[in-house]
């Protein structure tokens, strides 16, 4: 199964929901404050997503696949459990 992580904010409410879908499918995840990292570490991740701003912003090993919605999307969708083979 593919490392899932996702880049979060406390108090954030798609963040909740994100990580409560994943532990829903028992999907482990390695979850990382947006507080805790450096301003270099903050602009790499803005490259990787492509200026994404918003939180959650999650990964599925190196695909950079949004924030909740699209995560939700692909569950429901079906395609998720796929992209975690």
């Amino acid at each position: 199964m593919k490392t899932v992580t996702i880049y979060t904010k406390p108090t954030c409410p798609y963040c909740i929901a994100a990580k409560q879908l994943l532990n829903n499918k028992s999907v482990a995840f390695d979850e990382i404050s947006v507080y805790d990292i450096s301003q270099e570490t903050r602009q790499e991740l803005s490259v990787k997503t492509n200026g994404y701003r918003t939180v959650p912003q999650i990964f599925i090993g190196e695909t950079f696949i949004g924030g909740f919605d699209q995560l939700n999307k692909l569950n429901n969708d079906g395609k998720l459990d796929e992209l975690l083979a």
